[in-house]
């Protein structure tokens, strides 16, 4: 656990004595340099990793580094040398996204070196308890299903082929991670977390998505063999959007509700924002943005902000 101390003011009103403020300011000092020689030698590997993959420029050539760079760096984590760990931090993260990279660019991005470079995130980010890369990993996952994003000038794209299997799947694996983290202590509880409101995220893109467009299940229609061409398969909508504008709100409600009862504010924030899109989306769809309906949303999301503070300062005020 890391604790923040201002050691002058905690000096100045005598709750530590000055002996207790030389010690803790010398092992802040020696902390400190061990940082700055950390960063030092994580930005040398990268510059001499990336400087001898411009002279190669092969794909197997990133994979490779990646891979070394990665044992290095979960070798660096498991030697428990503290004075080490933001190297191995560095190396870790630097050598996971090449070799998951190089992988899925050897494999032309298709579903099984998508799924692969997946498992190799999930992997390192697990072994290096690395919640980026589990994030990343989720993130990856989702790639399989066809997700994706985009952006050119002044626009963004976010792409969800499959909302129905989105949804569906990334709920079982937000509650699989929850309970899982139940069960697991210090870094590995906050992994798990992690993936956890990651797929938590996705489940709300699948149902913004679904809610605009509804879903024509092309995967289902193309492994049931009703087609042979996905893109035939998109002109037929299974599911509806109102089936996904119902579900949306009646899930927010849900989740907002456990997560006030239960203290999780962070899951009451999530609940809230994506209420918030929902509320907005559905509204400028069937009214259009004329002065009154802009007059009227944001009137009603005044309400909604003012209802999500006074919730978040009941939480505070309230032990956990």
């Amino acid at each position: 656990m890391k604790v923040v101390l201002d050691l002058s003011r905690l000096l100045r009103e005598g709750k530590i004595s000055q002996e207790e403020f030389d010690r803790l300011n010398r092992l802040a000092a020696h902390d400190t340099g061990s940082l700055a020689l950390n960063i030092l030698i994580g930005f040398g590997v990268i510059a001499v990793s990336g400087g001898f993959l411009a002279l190669v420029l092969d794909v197997f050539a990133v994979a490779v580094v990646g891979t070394v760079l990665l044992a290095g760096g979960l070798a660096l984590t498991y030697a428990g040398l503290r004075q080490w760990q933001v190297l191995a931090t560095i190396c870790l993260l630097v050598g996971a996204l090449m070799l998951a990279g190089g992988i899925a660019t050897i494999g032309k991005l298709g579903f099984s070196s998508l799924l692969l470079a997946t498992l190799v995130l999930a992997g390192a980010g697990i072994g290096g308890r690395s919640n980026l890369l589990v994030g990343l990993a989720v993130l990856g996952l989702a790639a399989c299903l066809g997700a994706s994003t985009g952006y050119w000038h002044a626009t963004y794209e976010l792409t969800i082929t499959e909302p129905t299997l989105t949804i569906v799947l990334f709920s079982a694996l937000a509650l699989g991670a929850y309970l899982l983290s139940r069960r697991l202590a210090g870094d590995y509880e906050g992994v798990a977390l992690t993936a956890a409101r990651v797929s938590l995220f996705l489940v709300n893109f699948g149902f913004w998505i679904g809610s605009l467009w509804g879903d024509p299940l092309v995967l289902m229609k193309v492994w049931s063999g009703r087609t042979l061409v996905a893109e035939e398969a998109r002109h037929e909508i299974v599911v509806p959007a109102m089936v996904f504008i119902v579900g949306w709100a009646v899930a927010l409600a849900g989740v907002a509700a456990w997560g006030a009862t239960v203290n999780r504010r962070w899951v009451v924030n999530l609940a809230a924002v994506f209420g918030a899109i929902h509320f907005y989306t559905q509204w400028f769809e069937r009214l259009g943005a004329t002065p009154l309906s802009v007059l009227l949303a944001g009137i009603l999301m005044l309400a909604i902000a003012a209802l999500a503070w006074k919730l978040n300062q009941r939480v505070v005020a309230e032990p956990a």
